[in-house]
């Protein structure tokens, strides 16, 4: 009986840390950026996060303006938010989806309006 007991509470305590690993691996809150090639020529783009729970809030800024992020979730390692970018007096949805492949960086597809998909990786800025 002693030793059941003994054996469990080391097994709960291993799971600790790997618990706190798991759940800090989606915790993108803070700056990111990324420098990527498109149809209209590069961008270079800094993320600001803010997580709570499964909520994504935050700003996306680049040569075109400083854009509210929308519909944003995080899910695990999963990540999805739109950015509605006002380019050149048009209004323009842009919607992301990612991976978060590691603490500092995450691997996105961006859906621009329907009418291109781009591929980006995030660096956390440090």
């Amino acid at each position: 009986m002693i030793m059941h007991r003994i054996s469990s509470v080391m097994v709960a305590l291993a799971l600790v840390p790997l618990a706190a690993l798991a759940a800090g691996a989606s915790d993108i809150s803070g700056t990111w950026s990324a420098s990527f090639a498109t149809q209209v020529g590069k961008q270079d783009y800094t993320y600001t996060f803010v997580v709570k729970g499964s909520q994504l809030t935050g700003h996306a800024k680049s040569d075109n303006g400083d854009t509210e992020i929308t519909e944003g979730k995080v899910d695990g390692s999963k990540v999805s938010f739109v950015e509605n970018l006002n380019y050149q007096g048009m209004p323009l949805r842009i919607a992301y989806t990612g991976t978060v492949v590691s603490s500092d960086a995450i691997d996105f597809t961006r859906d621009v309006g329907g009418q291109a998909m781009e591929k980006l990786t995030a660096k956390r800025t440090k």
